[in-house]
């Protein structure tokens, strides 16, 4: 090493990139999520949040991509390159949008921490199915990794997953 290396920067490993979490509750890490599909990862790395409240917050910073009518479940293109769906409870899709109320829609610009959705706890219950809400990253092969970092409780906000660029 000479005299000057010391003065050249060193090259940085890219920040890793980090996806909030979307609810405020008890973290259900992917293969205890009760939805096979969800549990198996089929549609990309994933976790659950078991909602305390029924509010779903934005994850990261980025655009709306899918918003169904049946209000269960939205797709995120985030500015940071992750694509993220949140699915807002099991086979909630049968209730037709009934106990969901949207705050967004289809080419929505969002920032992280800002209200999506709001659902009815006490209705989803009444219908059947567990009200877990599911983020899955769906262009996990984007990154060298995706690793879970919450686990036990969490506040929307927290971080959720650190997504390593390849």
């Amino acid at each position: 090493m000479g005299f000057f290396d010391k003065f050249k920067k060193k090259a940085e490993a890219p920040a890793p990139l980090l996806v909030a979490a979307d609810a405020k509750g008890a973290v259900v890490p992917m293969q205890d999520i009760p939805d096979e599909v969800f549990a198996q990862g089929i549609l990309g790395p994933c976790c659950g949040i078991d909602p305390a409240v029924g509010e779903v917050y934005a994850p990261l910073d980025g655009e709306i991509t899918q918003a169904p009518d049946t209000l269960h479940a939205l797709g995120i293109q985030g500015d940071n390159g992750a694509e993220v769906l949140i699915h807002v409870g099991v086979d909630t899709v049968e209730m037709k949008g009934e106990g969901f109320a949207a705050n967004v829609k289809l080419g929505d610009k969002i920032k992280k921490g800002q209200l999506l959705l709001t659902m009815d706890l006490e209705k989803i219950a009444a219908a059947g199915h567990p009200a877990v809400v599911i983020t899955v990253i769906t262009n996990s092969d984007d990154f060298a990794a995706v690793d879970l970092v919450a686990e036990g409780t969490v506040e929307a906000g927290d971080d959720l997953f650190r997504l390593t660029k390849n």
